[in-house]
């Protein structure tokens, strides 16, 4: 273990990176490739503003036989510095998701799940010749299929942090906006960088605190940044240097979650449209805060996978009130509060729903 280069950004190539590292040593991988766009003229909004496209250097291939052997060599250093306990993300669009599913499979490796992230605000289809593109796939794979070690899916926690209800396949998040962007100069210092709250629910769902993140794309740092504020440690690379000083600053301002480990979760409660998780990935109520039960001086911790934890008990916000309060069952959206700051009283949580409605 010593010999990995633990929570740093490195400036490289990632095939180089990841054949340096020792074999079975990361437990977590989150790809976000070049897309391979191919962009071949400026696009336009209807007001004549040019639309900020994806046309940097590092999207660009000379070929699709070109894109396919890199996806095939980064994949192939991928599978071997991956544990067999561990599991690998990958993010894409109809431009290349196709190609690198196939690729995935050739490998090797076996696909868990395909995600759909839903986007709540996506770009317009400015041309008006064929739908607004309006999600993005993410494939959630394991190293084999026989694999006899077990991997990581913390199943019940993410039914609770979901209000007691199975997590699904389509995942309704915002793209990178406001303050979360990041600028230079008054410019987006990446193209294609992604919301925390995605790879909130990637990381807490499919890692453990302590464990490893490995992201061969570092980009703007995202992937470490949501790692290292939920106690897991990472190693991350680009091969540019302008991503790779943003990503490092970045990551000197994150503060990680300290929560203690606690009793196992419960089950039960109602269910609602739009999960608590939702409001811990979106930094709505930060993993780390606390919520107080109403009419009570019971305080509840709330954690990264949206569950709470209070007086030795930790599941959904609906089972811990009413493990608490007794019949009868109480919904945990009305009687736990969290303090407003701005105005500077308590409110009950069920007041920043409207803010997260698709």
């Amino acid at each position: 273990m010593h010999e990995l280069p633990l929570n740093s950004v490195i400036l490289g190539d990632c095939i180089e990176v990841m054949n340096s590292l020792p074999p079975k040593s990361v437990d977590l991988i989150f790809a976000d490739p070049p897309y391979n766009l191919q962009l071949n003229r400026d696009l336009w909004r209807p007001d004549n503003t040019k639309v900020d496209a994806v046309d940097d250097g590092w999207d660009k291939f000379a070929s699709l036989e070109a894109y396919d052997i890199f996806t095939r060599e980064w994949m192939r250093a991928a599978r071997r510095v991956l544990r067999d306990s561990g599991t690998i993300w990958v993010i894409g669009t109809y431009h290349n998701i196709y190609r690198v599913g196939s690729i995935l499979m050739d490998l090797g490796y076996w696909i868990l799940n395909d995600i759909v992230w839903i986007k709540a605000n996506p770009t317009p289809q400015m041309n008006g010749v064929r739908f607004c593109n309006a999600h993005e796939t993410l494939l959630w794979a394991r190293k084999s299929a026989s694999a006899e070690t077990r991997y990581t899916f913390n199943y019940k926690a993410m039914k609770a942090g979901n209000e007691d209800k199975q997590m699904r396949s389509d995942w309704y998040l915002p793209v990178c906006q406001g303050d979360e962007r990041i600028t230079v100069d008054g410019e987006k210092a990446h193209t294609t960088q992604k919301p925390e709250a995605l790879l909130h629910r990637v990381i807490t769902s499919t890692s453990k605190p302590g464990d490893i993140v490995f992201d061969p794309f570092c980009g703007t740092g995202t992937t470490a940044a949501v790692a290292k504020r939920l106690g897991r440690r990472f190693i991350t690379v680009d091969r540019e240097q302008s991503y790779v000083d943003v990503a490092r600053a970045r990551l000197d301002a994150v503060v990680p979650v300290d929560l203690p480990d606690m009793v196992s979760y419960l089950i039960g409660g109602p269910k609602q449209k739009i999960p608590f998780v939702s409001l811990v990935e979106s930094g709505a109520i930060p993993a780390g805060s606390h919520l107080r039960l109403a009419r009570t001086q019971t305080y509840a911790t709330v954690h990264p996978d949206g569950t709470i934890a209070a007086d030795g008990r930790r599941g959904s916000i609906h089972q811990v009130s009413s493990d608490i309060l007794g019949p009868p069952r109480r919904n945990g959206w009305d009687v736990w509060h969290y303090f407003d700051d701005a105005a500077g009283i308590e409110r009950p949580i069920t007041d920043l729903r409207p803010a997260l409605s698709i």
